[in-house]
């Protein structure tokens, strides 16, 4: 098993679809943003929060610290212009196909924990999107938790700070799975990995995460693997989420090259509700793993 773009799409909601010019981003932006001798993340908003109409400008800045805090998790842990090109050109109105961006960033934090552990090596100075690993184990190991999504609720927007809070129930995977960290019976970590050593009940396992047997949840859309075709847009989804692929990881702006990781769906068919079939290694004769990449028509073959 493994995360998967449709993982990605149920759970959070991030675009898999647009079309993909991962080599656009590592031009420069129309306009820098000091990020450095600012004073962290607390000094970036002070430098770049302005009164009145938002403006483009100050749109990317919030963006490229969305970007960078809170969905790839950089290794600085402070302000950086990497990402200040995706940023400026989402809050340009322009689609970015963000969930492919993000599985590719997972995949490779998964590769540097995998080759940090087979040479004994702590992994605890890794920096990425741990917390999409953490809301995808959630998700396929809730049964084995003992918990029931349906049971579970999400803090509601109508809050009061000097009373208690008000919840609603959840609308979405991705709030029910965030939701699962704050259940009292959830599992501490030594116990995740006893089940992992010691194995699963049949009645615990999950293969297909998302089934919503009581038709509760319609964030991010309704997503139904039963009537795909008869919706363009899920169609396109689907098309996306069982192709095979490179995902896009470790790009910055400025550089003059891209990583890559690659995506192969029929590994995981049974994951995403088909038969298991043998993997088909597509990119096999055509490129090397993790090479950069260093032209957009490279990439684009």
């Amino acid at each position: 098993m493994t995360p998967t773009l449709l993982d990605v799409m149920m759970l959070t909601g991030l675009n898999i679809a647009a079309s993909d010019r991962a080599f656009n981003f590592l031009d420069p932006a129309s306009f820098k943003i000091k990020t450095r001798a600012i004073g962290g993340w607390s000094g970036y908003v002070s430098e770049n929060m302005k009164t009145g109409s938002v403006s483009v400008r100050e749109h990317t800045a919030f963006l490229n610290m969305w970007l960078e805090k809170f969905i790839f998790c950089g290794k600085t842990v402070g302000p950086t212009n990497n990402t200040l090109k995706m940023a400026e050109t989402l809050a340009s109105g322009n689609p970015v196909p963000l969930g492919k961006h993000l599985l590719g960033s997972v995949y490779h934090l998964l590769h540097q924990v995998s080759a940090k552990l087979r040479v004994d090596q702590p992994i605890s100075n890794l920096r990425g999107p741990w917390w999409f690993i953490q809301l995808w184990l959630n998700m396929y190991m809730h049964k084995t938790m003992g918990i029931r999504l349906s049971e579970l609720s999400f803090p509601s927007e109508e809050f009061d700070e000097e009373e208690d809070s008000i919840t609603r129930r959840c609308t979405s995977f991705g709030e029910a799975a965030i939701m699962i960290a704050n259940d009292s019976n959830v599992f501490s970590k030594t116990d995740f990995f006893k089940c992992f050593y010691n194995g699963f009940t049949e009645d615990s396992t999950i293969w297909f995460a998302y089934h919503d047997d009581n038709r509760e949840y319609e964030n991010p859309f309704k997503f139904n693997l039963d009537s795909w075709k008869n919706d363009e847009e899920a169609t396109n989804i689907m098309r996306e989420a069982i192709s095979p692929r490179i995902l896009p990881a470790n790009f910055t702006s400025g550089k003059s090259a891209i990583g890559y990781e690659f995506c192969y769906p029929s590994v995981v068919a049974r994951q995403l509700g088909f038969i298991q079939v043998p993997p088909l290694f597509y990119f096999a004769d055509k490129v090397q793993a993790r090479n950069s990449i260093g032209t957009a028509l490279t990439y684009n073959r």
